[in-house]
């Protein structure tokens, strides 16, 4: 594949739709501690037992299923604002309604009422998902999906921050249920993104069928990469992440055992952690700007290993909360570097058609990694102690290391079976940073 120039950052970041990707980054992450953190603490003050609120992360399940409807949202297109964007809205619109019904639930009268008004805020979070990532991979072309890839998170994470610190300031001087009025009136933030963001121009069109929505994205994505490669990209997908997983899924537990105390970890997790996440994302997005997807994922997959170093080091020393500050910090701008990175390389591979479709089952691949092949991780560590168990995860990594070379090799630009991205988007449609002159559909410049 031929490879171009890579844009400047000015000519990257001066566009409506990266401005556009931030605020739907927001909107996206706006119901993730509505139907979390704050449903349980909510329900914690009304008294209910702890024991259903713990069962109240089950109601989380759409984001897991999300693949089932996707091909929904590829066949069919809103009559308003095209098929990216009019799904955007209708979810948006939905899901501002669904959060305000909150505040007509009461935890201790009607808690099924509440725990479906929940479900229903759930599958629109996810319906909405859907729309944006294959938004971001039908108006980005191949240089750009590191520095949307970012943006989004940037949103995402800047939302979460909003949720889990104004909706808990708010709760001490209002009931929850003002809190949620509140709260949905913020999904205005992603209207104006649907309404700022231009329209992707999609040259095939879409599925002529819902029979075609199903089973063309599979088609199209081994016609493609072929069988062999196509089987191999889905085992990279599943193992890129695992080392770093299971560093996650022990990291808590381990500290406690270290002497840490849970407010040590929870401050310095939360405030350090989270800045250098949101660094590291930018980081990310610029590298990616500049390198390319393949040279990024090869720099952060080994990153992403020697990051685990960070916690072998703490399980060999005494605490001491400089060498804690440190890990968190390396672990976490780390991750911010990855998730990018990843994002990115994951939007690579799906094909503007089917983009909603090819990115839910990508992303649920990944969700396998992080939530099922982790699970004999404390088991693992029992066993072998925290020392070993760490350098076990490195070794853990060594597989995806492996597939390096063949699913993003350095003599390509771009990632072996991804998809062409053009990132042409329509940028006559009105909205409020529209060219009221513009007579004609017309494009975003190309390198």
């Amino acid at each position: 594949m031929s490879q171009r120039a890579a844009p400047s950052l000015a000519q990257v970041f001066a566009q409506r739709k990266m401005a556009a990707l931030l605020l739907l980054g927001f909107s996206s992450g706006l119901p993730a501690y509505l139907t979390s953190r704050t449903l349980q603490a909510w329900m914690t003050v009304e008294g209910v037992d702890l024991g259903t609120v713990g069962k109240a992360s089950l109601l989380g399940l759409p984001f897991s299923l999300k693949f089932l409807w996707a091909p929904l949202m590829d066949r069919y297109v809103p009559p308003f604002l095209g098929r990216r964007r009019g799904w955007l809205i209708v979810t948006q619109v939905l899901l501002g309604l669904a959060i305000a019904a909150m505040s007509l639930h009461n935890p201790q009268e009607a808690l099924t009422l509440l725990f479906a008004n929940t479900v229903l805020i759930s599958f629109l979070s996810a319906s909405q998902d859907i729309a944006f990532d294959a938004y971001r991979i039908d108006a980005l072309d191949d240089r750009e999906l590191g520095t949307g890839a970012a943006l989004g998170v940037l949103g995402y994470r800047a939302a979460m921050i909003f949720v889990g610190g104004v909706a808990f300031m708010l709760a001490d001087h209002m009931p929850w249920n003002g809190v949620y009025l509140m709260m949905a009136s913020t999904i205005v933030i992603g209207i104006f993104g649907t309404l700022l963001a231009p329209e992707p121009v999609l040259r095939d069109g879409p599925p002529a069928t819902l029979a075609t929505a199903v089973v063309q994205p599979f088609m199209e994505f081994l016609r493609r990469s072929g069988l062999a490669l196509g089987v191999v990209l889905l085992l990279f997908v599943l193992l890129f992440s695992f080392a770093d997983r299971l560093v996650q899924n022990m990291a808590v537990p381990f500290l406690l055992k270290q002497g840490y105390s849970q407010t040590e970890i929870g401050a310095i997790q939360n405030a350090l952690g989270l800045a250098a996440t949101m660094v590291g994302v930018v980081i990310g997005g610029v590298m990616i700007a500049r390198l390319g997807i393949n040279r990024s994922i090869w720099t952060v997959s080994f990153l992403q290993i020697a990051s685990n170093l960070a916690y072998y080091y703490l399980s060999i020393r005494p605490k001491d909360i400089g060498l804690l500050t440190g890990a968190i910090v390396v672990e976490n701008l780390c991750g911010g570097l990855v998730t990018a990175a990843f994002v990115s390389y994951m939007m690579s591979l799906c094909s503007r058609q089917y983009a909603a479709t090819q990115y839910a089952l990508l992303s649920s691949m990944m969700a396998a990694s992080r939530d099922l092949m982790v699970a004999p991780a404390g088991s693992i560590a029992e066993r072998t102690g925290f020392p070993n168990f760490f350098l076990l995860t490195i070794a853990a990594g060594i597989p995806a290391l492996l597939l390096l070379p063949v699913v993003a090799p350095l003599t390509r630009d771009t990632p072996r079976g991804a998809a062409e991205h053009t990132g042409e988007v329509d940028l006559s449609e009105p909205g409020p940073f529209a060219d009221p002159n513009a007579s004609a559909p017309r494009t975003t410049p190309r390198e």
